[in-house]
């Protein structure tokens, strides 16, 4: 026998309300996850467009540490955050995975399997 018969049914209204009630000044959203934070200007001689041999793939690294990948027809195609450390580049983008990439010399990157030139 409960000794406290109304209590589970203020407990299931008190989840409820809180549950279903946004908090005061929230604005609702479709997605929880926020984005990442803007990363501070980076000091790497690496800033710019980068493009596969047949333009397909044109992939720029914006000094705000963040990229912008088009692919054919579609801009912006994937989005992220980048960090350089000497000439290996780590690729964290938007939508949750990773890549990295090297330097092989000032105007050619190697990452994914296909080479990149500095677009000119």
């Amino acid at each position: 026998m409960n000794p406290f018969p109304r209590a589970r049914g203020c407990l299931v209204a008190l989840f409820a309300a809180s549950f279903f009630s946004p908090l005061a000044g929230a604005e609702p959203t479709m997605n929880p996850t926020k984005a990442a934070p803007p990363q501070p200007a980076q000091s790497h001689p690496y800033v710019g467009m980068w493009v596969t041999p047949d333009g397909h793939i044109r992939h720029e690294l914006l000094p705000n540490g963040r990229y912008d990948e088009a692919r054919g027809s579609r801009p912006s195609a994937y989005r992220g955050r980048y960090e350089v450390r000497g000439t290996h580049i780590d690729y964290w983008d938007d939508t949750g995975f990773t890549a990295d990439g090297t330097f092989v010399d000032a105007d050619t990157l190697h990452h994914g399997g296909m080479v990149f030139r500095r677009a000119e």
